[in-house]
């Protein structure tokens, strides 16, 4: 870092070279980059040594004008990691970014999050499940496993043990590449897995993956592009055919991981399958979920506590 009074801009940039580059995936780095342009916009003169909790507070309202609540709150988490490391070196004095309050704008039309258990029944029931691999056998994956959609894409056959049943994921496919897509590093170390399937899914999968290369992501064609928008298109459709809220593919990875929750399945048991890096993520993405199954343990224990009189 540069012994100089850097710009709060200036400091972010040299963090994150120092700290991000390299460590994280290339699509990672660059919503980094995006957060450092954005700083460079919203506080051009402002120096880390004057950063305080309303100087702060005003570069987030800035950004919270032309971006949603959940994105702000993205914003401040990549900034808050670069600031704590900033007051730990002791060039701030104080954490600047305790207590701040994330606003943002308000659109009309949200997807849901995640599903419940009779609307992803009714979901899954409008799957055309034929003889050909197809957008709906990845949907269906996705339900029954939580997968993040470059995981679910990256798979080939030799990722299935059906003897076993499980899934191996230790890559991702990076459907994002201008030259059609390639293989690519999981999110983090604690993404490579083996995920446990049922037979259903095992034997349904058993016939998709025969006479495939054993190599090559059953879910995609070579030299062939893939664009997220078409499974979300396609599961748009379903939805409302269903009659159910509109969900995305992401939020299928929700609904897998909500209702695995509200079966009693333990929040370790839940990161580990859905790859998260630590228990905090799943207990934050989560919270509204734990929170509820908390109110009815409350309802539990009272309910034990009579009985001992």
């Amino acid at each position: 870092m540069s012994q100089e009074e850097p710009l709060l801009y200036q400091y972010y940039k040299e963090w994150m070279e120092l700290y991000k580059q390299g460590a994280v995936r290339p699509v990672t780095y660059a919503k980094y980059e995006q957060t450092q342009k954005m700083l460079c916009i919203l506080a051009p003169t402002l120096r880390l040594q004057a950063l305080n909790r309303q100087s702060y507070q005003e570069i987030l309202n800035r950004y919270a004008e032309t971006h949603e609540k959940q994105t702000v709150l993205d914003f401040h988490h990549q900034v808050k990691s670069a600031v704590l490391d900033a007051l730990e070196e002791g060039l701030l004095t104080l954490d600047p970014t305790r207590r701040v309050v994330i606003k943002g704008t308000v659109t009309q039309h949200h997807k849901v999050k995640f599903l419940n258990q009779q609307q992803l029944t009714k979901l899954l029931a409008q799957l055309d499940l034929g003889d050909t691999l197809n957008w709906d056998y990845f949907l269906l994956l996705v339900a029954k496993t939580g997968l993040r959609f470059s995981e679910a894409l990256a798979l080939t056959p030799d990722d299935f043990d059906l003897g076993r049943l499980t899934i191996t994921v230790n890559k991702t496919w990076d459907y994002k590449n201008t030259e059609g897509g390639a293989f690519a590093k999981t999110k983090n170390t604690a993404s490579v897995r083996k995920i446990p399937i049922d037979w259903q899914v095992a034997m349904q999968f058993a016939k998709m993956i025969n006479g495939k290369p054993r190599d090559w992501p059953i879910f995609v064609t070579p030299n062939k592009k893939v664009y997220n928008a078409t499974p979300n298109d396609r599961l748009e459709r379903y939805c409302e055919r269903a009659g159910i809220p509109e969900i995305s593919v992401h939020g299928l990875r929700h609904t897998h991981a909500s209702l695995l929750l509200y079966a009693g399945v333990s929040i370790g048991s839940v990161a580990r399958r859905l790859g998260h890096s630590n228990m905090n993520t799943t207990q934050r993405t989560y919270l509204h979920v734990i929170q509820e199954l908390e109110n009815a343990d409350t309802d539990k224990i009272m309910r034990y506590l009579t009985t001992l009189m």
